[in-house]
């Protein structure tokens, strides 16, 4: 079953984009499967995709720490699409997860024609890089 732009609306990131860009956007994603145990991104290991989690139960694990879970309609990813470089952590598939990716070079486009999608990104990564901040206070 294909990510649809009812499955993007419901992520803050791209929800004030308009119904068409969805559409387009939607059809950029690429399904993919992992089983428990599999490394779906490894931190300091080079990354272009952001993903979303379709079905089933990832763990985030920062220098061996677990410090998150991801779940049905949570993302991860977003340094990569937008420097191409290293994973900031380690995400691996508790459970059968099905994901979809985005790389970098579709989501482009996107975000140089839709700076609200640009603005929500960057309130993401502060977000994220503030919770990443008390978790080492």
């Amino acid at each position: 079953m294909p990510l649809t732009s009812d499955d993007l609306q419901q992520i803050d990131l791209f929800s004030g984009l308009d119904r068409k860009d969805l559409q387009s956007l939607a059809n950029s994603f690429k399904e993919v499967a992992f089983k428990p145990g599999d490394e779906i991104v490894g931190q300091h290991k080079g990354g272009v995709g952001f993903f979303v989690v379709k079905e089933g139960k990832a763990v985030v694990t920062i220098s061996g720490e677990q410090v998150a879970t991801f779940g049905p309609g949570d993302h991860f990813g977003e340094v990569a699409l937008i420097d191409e470089g290293a994973r900031t952590a380690t995400v691996t598939a508790e459970t059968d997860v099905r994901c979809y990716g985005l790389t970098s070079w579709a989501f482009r486009p996107l975000v140089e024609h839709n700076p609200s999608v640009a603005w929500k990104l960057l309130q993401i990564m502060a977000r994220r890089l503030r919770e990443t901040q008390q978790r080492t206070i």
